[in-house]
């Protein structure tokens, strides 16, 4: 892409990365509470005739794409490079939407849904790594967050238009909000021509060059010479050599081949464990089933409150994006899953007490509950999803680790929409204390196996996982906060050819 393109206003390149890499965040939240409202809208049902088992393949079969496209893009990614990945997966979810707003059958839509899950799971792996291989530290955390923090964003969106749809005669009702998921992906390809390449993708592939100019567009201005810039290259550029030295490779094996390695991964997938087990997953796909568990039973009402509970989780999830580079990562989660168990334990109870829906006030309070929980869930959970595991991966399993989240994403996926709707109809309110009692064990692998990684670069989490850095330049908090002069620590470093200045290392780094 010619620099040109991109130009070397920092705030405005980092603005378009996180622009571009939401959208995905947006589509996917559309696409969950687009399936959540068509579940509950009776033209929709009454047209593809409805099971359980039928409403169950058609809300899950966009993970059976995902799966097969994250494991193919995971290795992919490393060869065509981030950006160009996240504009095929844009290509792809066309493709899908168009299958899905025209659908005859369920076959049909069905098929719409797999490719939406194509382009879902090539962007769910790459986008969150393009990020924060390419974002300043002192933007990652918030620009990551805000990635699954505008997932509501797209819920809000597609709840307000089914409910506006929900009123239409025949199958306007449900291809009109189908058909709209387009709008996602067009805009994504518009502001995709106008970012950069990974940095480290770049330097990765030889193209030393062109990283330390997307590097100094994306963190001082474009000026190639500030010294904090060529700090972080030169961090950059050893880690990536100390990888290649050592042999480690871009494919799978290299997640199990040492121990540092298996951890990062266990930490990432960690993650795609309270993103699809915590018990957001029935609020987000079966919120009308539990609102009838609850004894809320008209459709209308359901949908109203869909839209309500969709912009209160927006709000939590903003505060909680803002907030997660001053709290760090393990505090806000720690925070996040202990508030969402113990509200989960109420909303079992009260459904449990009230399901019948003859108490008024014990149908508000469950209902106020499910909200809580829900807040609760946004406030950290969301801001990790993709977060928290691209920071723990080093660039050897980064794409590939990635993959591995985006499969246990996939496969929890699969299970919670297959199996809680018929667990639902069986043990109603009983599942909401069983998913509690898992929180419980989520919130103590937080705290017992978790790392923090706020403020560190990518390079400097190294040391909290292997033990140590592999590049002798200081770290930049430290450079940050003053106490070392910059230009110091650029003269002490042991650079290429011995070279003491900043134009030097520009040129031989």
């Amino acid at each position: 892409m010619a620099p040109w393109l991109y130009g070397t206003n920092s705030y405005l390149n980092v603005a378009l990365l996180i622009s571009a890499s939401c959208i995905f965040a947006v589509t996917s939240g559309y696409d969950t509470a687009l399936m959540n409202g068509l579940n509950i809208l009776p033209a929709y049902k009454s047209y593809f005739k409805l099971t359980t088992a039928t409403k169950a393949l058609l809300t899950s079969s966009t993970y059976i794409g995902s799966s097969v496209s994250c494991i193919a893009f995971g290795y992919v990614a490393n060869i065509i490079g981030r950006k160009r990945s996240i504009i095929l997966s844009a290509i792809v979810k066309l493709i899908g939407v168009v299958l899905m707003a025209s659908a005859q059958n369920v076959a049909m839509f069905c098929l719409g849904r797999i490719f939406l899950g194509l382009g879902s799971g090539i962007s769910g792996t790459v986008a969150p790594a393009w990020l924060a291989e390419t974002l300043p530290v002192s933007f990652r955390g918030r620009g990551l967050s805000l990635i699954y923090a505008v997932w509501y964003v797209g819920s809000l969106l597609a709840a307000g238009v089914t409910y506006g749809t929900s009123s239409y005669v025949g199958d306007a009702g449900w291809r009109i909000p189908a058909a709209l998921q387009a709008i996602f992906s067009v805009l994504c390809l518009i502001i995709l021509g106008f970012t950069p390449e990974s940095p480290r993708w770049l330097v990765y592939r030889g193209r030393n060059d062109e990283a330390l100019d997307i590097i100094a567009r994306t963190h001082s201005n474009g000026d190639m010479n500030d010294p904090v810039t060529l700090l972080q290259y030169k961090e950059i550029v050893d880690t990536l050599n100390w990888e290649k030295e050592n042999g480690e490779s871009l494919g799978y094996w290299e997640i199990l081949k040492t121990k540092g390695s298996r951890k990062r991964v266990m930490l990432a997938c960690s993650v795609a464990v309270l993103n699809s087990l915590s018990g957001n997953s029935i609020v987000s796909y079966y919120l009308g089933t539990m609102l009838t568990n609850a004894g809320i039973k008209s459709s209308h009402t359901q949908l109203e409150i869909n839209i309500c509970l969709s912009a209160f989780c927006l709000v939590i999830a903003m505060i909680g994006s803002q907030l997660s580079d001053k709290m760090g990562r393990r505090p806000m989660a720690l925070i996040s899953v202990g508030a969402l168990t113990v509200f989960m334990f109420i909303v079992g109870g009260l459904t449990a007490g009230f399901g019948s829906g003859g108490n008024q006030s014990g149908v508000f309070a469950t209902v106020a509950m499910i909200f809580l929980f829900q807040g609760s869930y946004s406030f950290g959970c969301t801001n990790m999803t993709t977060m928290y595991p691209p920071e723990v991966l080093n660039y050897s399993i980064r794409t590939t680790g990635m993959a591995m989240w985006t499969m246990t994403v996939n496969l929890l996926g699969l299970f919670v929409t297959f199996a809680f709707p018929f667990a639902l109809a069986a043990i109603s309110w009983k599942l909401y204390m069983i998913n509690a009692g898992w929180d419980v064990l989520e919130f103590a692998y937080i705290y017992f196996c978790w790392i923090e990684t706020r403020g560190k670069t990518m390079e400097e989490i190294d040391r909290l996982i292997d033990g140590e850095k592999h590049s002798d330049v200081p770290d930049l908090e430290v450079v940050v906060q003053g106490k070392i002069d910059v230009s110091d620590a650029l003269a002490n470093v042991d650079l290429v050819g011995g070279t003491k200045t900043t134009k030097a290392v520009v040129q031989e780094v």
